[in-house]
C-alpha cells in the first residue's frame, strides 16, 4: 500500500542505532579484543621480545603455574585488593555524602579534593618516595623522629604505604560517583524520617546506604578491578620489596617480561589477570541481584 501523497514514510525509530554503535565496536575490537588475542598466544610461544618467536605449547604455562612466586605475587595482589577496598569505600561513602549538600565551600571543597586524580601515578609515587625518606624527607627537614622511620625498607610499612597512596588518590573518585549517587535519592525519603523523628545517623543508614546499592556494587567493580592493575605506583615506591612484600602480579609480570625477556610467561600472568578481572566483576554483579536499570532508576 503506498503512501498518501503529501506524507513521508515513517522510519524504524531503532533503524540507525547499529551504525551509531561502529566506531566504537570497531575501536573496542582493535585495542581490546586484538590485543587479548595476541597475548593468548603469546602464552603457548618462546620469545624474548627480540628475535623469533618459537611455538612451545604448555611450556610457560607449565612453568608459571608451577612457580612458588606466583602463589605469593596472587596473595599480595588480592591482599592490595582487599585491604585498599576496605580502605577507599567507608571513607569514599562518607565523603560523597558530605560532598552532596548544598553549601557552597562543599563545592569549592570537592573541587580541591579532586587534584589527585588528575595527577599521574609515577608523579605521585615519586613525591611520596621523596617525602619519605629516612635522611632527607619530611622528618629529617622538620626533625620529628616519628616520620623518620624506613617506611619503604619494612614489609609491614612498605605495604601500608602503598594502601595509603592508593587510597589518597582514587578515594576523591570513588567520592565524585557516590555524590552523584547521593544527589540522586529522592529528598521526600529524608523528609518522611525528619517527621518520624529520625536523627542524620539513622537516616543515613537506614536510606543513604540502602539507595546506594548499586552505586557500591560500580564503585566496588571499578575499584577491584582497577587494583589488578597496579603497576607504575608500585614500582616506583618499592619495585615489589621488601624482599617480595609488595610484589603484586601486574609487576611480576613486567619483571618477567622486560627485566627477564621471557614474553611467553609474561603473556600468562596477563592471561591470568583478565580472567581474575573477569571472574571478580562477574562475582560483583552476581551479588548486585539483577540490574538497577533493568528495573528501576536508583533511589526513585
Amino acid at each position: 500500500m503506498s503512501a498518501l501523497p503529501g506524507t513521508t514514510r515513517r522510519r524504524r525509530p531503532h533503524s540507525a542505532l547499529p551504525w551509531l554503535a561502529t566506531p566504537a565496536l570497531v575501536l573496542f575490537v582493535g585495542f581490546a579484543v586484538v590485543p587479548l588475542v595476541g597475548v593468548f598466544a603469546l602464552s603457548f610461544t618462546t620469545w624474548d621480545g627480540i628475535g623469533t618467536i618459537r611455538a612451545t605449547g604448555l611450556t610457560s604455562w607449565r612453568k608459571v603455574l608451577t612457580d612458588p612466586g606466583l602463589t605469593h605475587a596472587l596473595w599480595v595482589t588480592f591482599l592490595v585488593m582487599a585491604v585498599s577496598w576496605a580502605v577507599q569505600t567507608p571513607l569514599s561513602i562518607l565523603l560523597g555524602t558530605f560532598l552532596a549538600g548544598r553549601q557552597r565551600y562543599r563545592a569549592v571543597l570537592g573541587v580541591v579534593y579532586f587534584i589527585p586524580l588528575m595527577l599521574s601515578s609515577a608523579a605521585i609515587a615519586l613525591a611520596y618516595k621523596a617525602l619519605l625518606d629516612p635522611n632527607f624527607g619530611l622528618g629529617a627537614g622538620l626533625d620529628i623522629q616519628a616520620l623518620s622511620r624506613d617506611w619503604l625498607g619494612r614489609p609491614g610499612l612498605a605495604f601500608g604505604v602503598v594502601i595509603f597512596v592508593v587510597s589518597w588518590q582514587f578515594i576523591p573518585f570513588h567520592s565524585l560517583i557516590y555524590q552523584g549517587g547521593v544527589q540522586q535519592i529522592p529528598k521526600s525519603l529524608y523528609e518522611a524520617a525528619q517527621l518520624d523523628g529520625a536523627g542524620r545517623v539513622r537516616q543515613f543508614f537506614s536510606i543513604t546506604l540502602p539507595q546506594l546499592k548499586y552505586t557500591i556494587i560500580t564503585s566496588s567493580t571499578l575499584m577491584v578491578v582497577g587494583s589488578l592493575t597496579f603497576f607504575d605506583l608500585i614500582f616506583i615506591l618499592t619495585e615489589g620489596g621488601p624482599g617480595d612484600a609488595t610484589r603484586v602480579l601486574a609487576l611480576d609480570m613486567y619483571k618477567q617480561g622486560f627485566q627477564a625477556s621471557l614474553m611467553g610467561p609474561a603473556s600468562v600472568i596477563a592471561v591470568i589477570l583478565v580472567l581474575v578481572g573477569l571472574g571478580l566483576a562477574l562475582l560483583l554483579r552476581r551479588l548486585g541481584g539483577r540490574d538497577a536499570g533493568a528495573s528501576q532508576l536508583e533511589g526513585a
